[in-house]
């Protein structure tokens, strides 16, 4: 998998991801590529000085800045990893049911670190699937979210409600997400851009929340609503902080 662009490529310098070589234009000059590259490095990563004519062949996003790292293909973390990751305080996680342009994906995986959310979960049939587009997408986040794969996202959902989480589905004709209460283990669902979440999926849920809209469009991209409802449940998470 690749890992395109600068910022990208610094938040995966954090981790612990093994990396096979990071390519770099060998005609880059500017003071961050060079703090960039001080900082590739420091991390004894094999490094492949280029012409930009190859980064250009290689990239997808042909928006690569002059740096395009080759990782191992992600890997999946599981439901109970995320778990894990919630014991000792209110958790926070998201399930996709169905979200399946890559680069709604990335931008909800980016939404959910920003946001400080624990973690993702996505289905493994009728989903996007993290790949090089999902990972430009999130600017790197996606090296900072567990992301898990189910094979069927009612049972995860049922999983999360056996370890004491409260399932909120963000669909058309719901509760104001306004007036609905965020505070402790909460599981955010958000449903595909065309079919929205499925008729099994709410009726596993323990409500249903909807962002009021005042315009002549009746509906938001899912990324979009994701990170309207994600950061209002924030809001009230930190209220008296």
């Amino acid at each position: 998998m690749k890992v395109e662009g600068r910022n990208a490529v610094y938040e995966l310098l954090k981790t612990d991801k093994e990396i096979d070589k990071i390519m770099i234009d060998r005609g880059l000059k500017d003071e961050s590529a060079k703090r960039l590259l001080n900082t590739v490095k420091s991390h004894k990563v094999k490094v492949q000085f280029v012409d930009r004519r190859l980064l250009d062949k290689e990239s997808e996003s042909k928006r690569h800045q002059g740096f395009i790292a080759i990782v191992s293909d992600y890997k999946y973390f599981e439901v109970s990893d995320i778990l894990e990751e919630v014991k000792g305080k209110d958790g926070f996680i998201l399930v996709l049911s169905e979200i399946t342009d890559p680069h709604n994906l990335g931008s909800i995986i980016r939404v959910a670190e920003c946001a400080g959310v624990d973690g993702v979960i996505i289905g493994r049939d009728r989903s996007a699937q993290v790949n090089d587009t999902v990972m430009r997408v999130s600017e790197g986040a996606l090296n900072h979210v567990k992301v898990a794969r189910v094979t069927n996202i009612n049972n995860a959902i049922d999983e999360l409600k056996n370890n004491g989480f409260w399932i909120y589905a963000a669909e058309v004709g719901g509760n104001d997400i306004y007036k609905t209460d965020f505070k402790g283990n909460i599981c955010l669902v958000i449903g595909g851009e065309d079919t929205g979440v499925k008729r099994l999926t709410k009726e596993k849920c323990d409500a249903i929340v909807s962002i009021p809209m005042f315009g002549k469009v009746n509906s938001l991209n899912a990324s979009v609503a994701c990170g309207v409802a994600v950061y209002e449940a924030i809001r009230q998470r930190r209220k008296g902080e």
